[in-house]
């Protein structure tokens, strides 16, 4: 239990230092030194908790908010690399190509909204086991929003196998499946549906929309394309998703967001079909 408690401690102490400095220059042993500890345990702490290094992390949280100030704030993609540390264009470029799949001039033309894609890790969801459970995203900075779309409906999805994709194909495969099927979602939301990440394989789309009839299209729309594949380094991979509906409740907490969406989720792989709760 003491070394649970460590690692927690550490963990934690770890992920505030990156999320507070993400705009800033820092190395990893400026990390280890803020949390007290070697730059080894550091790395193996965080791979346990996250599998992924500390450097995956990074570059995904930067290059996911530098996605987002340029749809949002129409910031271009030169300021957009400064911001976050990258020294040239090209290198920036390559980064996020990687992350998003697509360059960042292509982005910024073709997604819309406020896509997070990797949001910051929530370690209030660890439970007993760290590397079991540090897997649902921490979406507070959008709590007044989603308050006040109380009584609307969120459509919630859930990536069909990537567990054997990671596996089987690599996580080069997981990430390019991860992106096809947050771009399905991206593009059959309307202007004003907010899309993000709430765990490993999945997203919630805000609808902001009372109209059963309408979350059903837009529903259908996005699992028309199962099947689909989508190319990565090594061949294709097939992407399909699970949806279900939940109507977001008026003493909204995140653990009850989080419990619905397992139990629509829940329904929707029982059936095979786009499912409602409430």
């Amino acid at each position: 239990m003491r070394v649970y408690e460590n690692s927690f401690i550490l963990f934690v102490t770890a992920l505030e230092y990156i999320e507070n400095n993400l705009t800033e220059d820092f190395s990893q042993e400026d990390i280890a030194a803020n949390c007290y500890c070697s730059l080894s345990s550091l790395q193996k702490t965080w791979k346990y908790c996250t599998h992924l290094s500390i450097k995956e992390y990074i570059t995904k949280r930067r290059i996911t908010l530098a996605g987002r100030d340029m749809l949002q704030n129409d910031c271009s993609v030169l300021d957009a690399a400064v911001k976050y540390g990258y020294n040239s264009h090209e290198v920036f470029t390559r980064a996020f190509t990687k992350v998003w799949g697509i360059p960042p001039s292509r982005f910024k033309k073709e997604w819309k909204g406020n896509p997070i894609l990797y949001p910051k890790l929530n370690p209030e969801y660890l439970e007993g086991e760290v590397a079991m459970n540090v897997k649902k995203f921490d979406v507070r900075e959008f709590y007044d929003y989603l308050k006040s779309q109380a009584g609307t409906y969120v459509l919630c999805f859930d990536g069909i196998n990537l567990m054997w994709v990671n596996n089987e194909l690599g996580r080069e495969a997981g990430d390019k499946f991860l992106i096809e099927a947050f771009r399905r979602i991206n593009d059959a939301a309307l202007d004003n549906m907010l899309c993000l990440r709430m765990g490993g394989d999945e997203f919630v789309m805000i609808t902001e929309s009372t109209d059963r009839e309408l979350v059903s299209k837009i529903a259908k729309e996005v699992l028309s394309h199962n099947g689909e594949t989508t190319p990565y380094n090594g061949g294709e991979v097939a992407v399909s998703l699970w949806c279900g509906a939940l109507i977001l409740d008026e003493k909204l907490k995140y653990s009850k967001l989080c419990k619905d969406f397992d139990e629509v989720m829940d329904k929707a792989r029982s059936s095979g079909e786009f499912e409602f709760i409430n």
